[in-house]
């Protein structure tokens, strides 16, 4: 049973990667004109170099018969001149059509390789927020660059070199069996074993470079961690632990591509050996033909060189299978990712959302993350905002608060209920309108390395100046700005790490707020900002919270008890909502959780906070 599971996987194992080589080649078969004359510079390159020996035997048999008296010598300098002629002619021909050949093989290669960027790169971005919480970035660069690469290789180096061989071993075949059936065979002996030993490579090669692909994303994954942390490393002194743990993943990877070049050169060696012990028999038995007087020297020299034009194209087949090896397992992985079904996209019939009263409704909203079995986020949440309301959510970590906000421009889809705006289901709407319509504020204030200006219009790359500046100023960061060598011309450094916590949080309230959506949702947007900023902040956001909802997730009750309605969660429930005033009067969650914030001689009111 174990044996026909076994075969049952091999067979399905090659039908898979016949199928991804089909695949690639019709992509290169997309630029026609491109792969024509790459092979058509390829068959005349491969005809042109089997005159060569043919050429070259001529000229030896003009020689030996010019040295035997058989012509004059004004003759025999004549047919030596042409053959001479003709040979420098074919060599410079072959050798364009062969630069040609390279140039377009390469050429089909690289527009391959941009077309599969531009896909790969639109796939991350429509990929699903429950995609990239799974998978690690270094494993999506990996594949992005070095299973792309083996992908754009292909054309150049396995299937025009392999046209190339049949070329020269079928015509070549054709002419030296014609001429000499012993010295033919002879001649070409070591082709069955070539081939025979490239088929037993390609197996390995192919299970080897699957391995060597995943050691190298586990190497790509150590050092793009180590590169975001590197200031935690350095702040506890774990230089030498990280050191360690890449020289580890290094050596796996060293590892196997020492057994990769160790299958390599061993077909290599074997062919290069086949090869020579092919060349003497061709001498021992051809020379005594020339000795018997059944073949010329030229006829002999011809095979020779024939054998010596083929030695190049038989070194290379080792190459050659590791292309297709290559080819196979970096088109599995690629193709497996592009052709991904994406959760979270269009549905057939959706519309553009349209947004009048502006409110917005839980209804009985649950949720669970896949792959946590019987773990559901949150449970039957139901709650309306309408437009100019400000609502507030609160509770313990993990209590579910920020799903909520992820749930509402659909970087999730919900497990039960429904959420809507103005009656239209957010699931039935278009990703683009709804997405515009609703925007988030992330604590996690993630800056691109470009200027000030850019950051804050990422949302809106054409916004006038003076939107961006309001924008800015609402945020309280405009005046930061202006005090910078260069103002809104300053480029932030990677990841924003030039500017601190709470003006990079700052940063990205002023990009959200520069989208003008209905909905508004700050995400614990205020945790690295001081009270007093905070409040500047909230005051200027009152007069651009009247025409919007606006919600509002935080530990920090000082951040949202001015809220029209605070929603208490807990395990993925509301266990209570209400106003501020409210809440403190029922005496329970909401009413512990203010007393150890706010100590009593430092109440804190929501009307004082108006007031001041």
């Amino acid at each position: 049973m174990k044996a026909r599971n076994s075969l049952t996987d091999e067979a399905v194992d090659w039908g898979r990667g016949l199928n991804t080589i089909l695949r690639i080649t019709r992509m290169n078969l997309r630029h026609p004109w491109q792969v024509a004359v790459a092979i058509g510079s390829t068959l005349v390159a491969a005809i042109l170099q089997l005159l060569i020996p043919e050429l070259l035997g001529r000229a030896v048999d003009h020689t030996q018969t010019a040295l035997g008296g058989g012509v004059s010598g004004a003759a025999a300098d004549e047919a030596l001149r042409t053959s001479a002629l003709l040979l420098l002619a074919v060599s410079v021909l072959r050798g364009l059509f062969t630069l040609a050949q390279n140039y377009f093989a390469e050429a089909v290669g690289h527009h391959i390789a941009y077309e599969l960027r531009l896909a790969y790169y639109e796939k991350i971005q429509r990929l699903s927020f429950s995609f990239h919480d799974q998978a690690h970035s270094g494993d999506l660069i990996t594949v992005g660059m070095l299973d792309l690469d083996g992908v754009r290789m292909y054309f150049s180096t396995a299937l025009v070199r392999a046209l190339l061989l049949v070329m020269l071993i079928g015509i070549g075949a054709y002419m030296l069996i014609s001429t000499d059936l012993v010295l033919g065979l002879l001649a070409l002996s070591f082709a069955p074993f070539v081939g025979w030993r490239s088929s037993v490579t390609q197996l390995k090669l192919r299970a080897a470079w699957l391995d060597l692909q995943e050691r190298l994303s586990v190497l790509s994954r150590v050092m793009e961690e180590n590169l975001g942390g590197i200031r935690v490393v350095r702040a506890f002194g774990a230089q030498a632990y990280e050191m360690l743990k890449f020289d580890r993943a290094s050596k796996n990877a060293l590892t196997l591509a020492h057994d990769c070049v160790e299958i390599g050169v061993r077909n290599s060696s074997a062919m290069t050996f086949s090869f020579l012990f092919a060349i003497a028999l061709v001498l021992w038995n051809g020379g005594n033909k020339v000795i018997a007087g059944e073949i010329s020297v030229g006829t002999l020299t011809m095979f020779l060189t024939f054998m010596m034009v083929l030695q190049m194209p038989v070194r290379q087949i080792g190459l050659m299978v590791n292309a297709f090896a290559r080819a196979s397992t970096c088109g599995s992985r690629l193709f497996g990712f592009l052709d991904l079904d994406v959760t979270i996209k269009d549905a057939p019939d959706a519309r553009p959302l349209e947004v009048t009263a502006g409110t917005l409704r839980f209804e009985n909203v649950s949720f669970a993350y896949h792959g946590i079995q019987g773990r559901p986020i949150l449970k039957n949440i139901s709650f309306e905002a309408r437009k100019g309301e400000t609502i507030g959510i609160v509770g313990p970590p993990g209590s579910g608060k920020s799903t909520m906000a992820h749930l509402i421009p659909r970087f999730y889809d919900v497990t039960g209920g429904r959420i809507t705006l103005d009656e239209q289901d957010v699931r039935m709407v278009t990703l683009a309108t709804l997405r515009r319509a609703v925007a988030i504020a992330q604590q996690d204030a993630f800056l691109f390395t470009t200027t000030i200006e850019n950051n804050v219009a990422y949302g809106d790359p054409w916004a006038r100046k003076q939107r961006i500046e309001r924008a800015s100023g609402s945020a309280q960061l405009h005046n930061y700005i202006l005090g910078l060598p260069t103002s809104y011309k300053t480029v932030v450094s990677e990841r924003g790490i030039s500017l601190s916590g709470g003006q990079r949080q700052r940063l990205t309230i002023a990009r959200t707020i520069m989208l003008r959506p209905s909905v508004i949702v700050f995400d614990d947007s205020t945790s690295a900002i001081d009270a007093a900023t905070e409040q500047r902040i909230r005051c200027a956001m009152r007069r651009f919270a009247r025409d919007r909802i606006t919600i509002i997730i935080a530990h920090r009750l000082s951040s949202l008890m001015h809220a029209d309605n605070i929603l208490f969660l807990e395990d993925g429930e509301i266990v209570e909502r209400g106003s501020h005033e409210e809440l403190l009067a029922k005496g329970g969650r909401y009413k512990a959780l203010y007393d150890l914030q706010v100590p009593p001689s430092d109440d804190m009111q929501p009307k004082q906070e108006g007031a001041s």
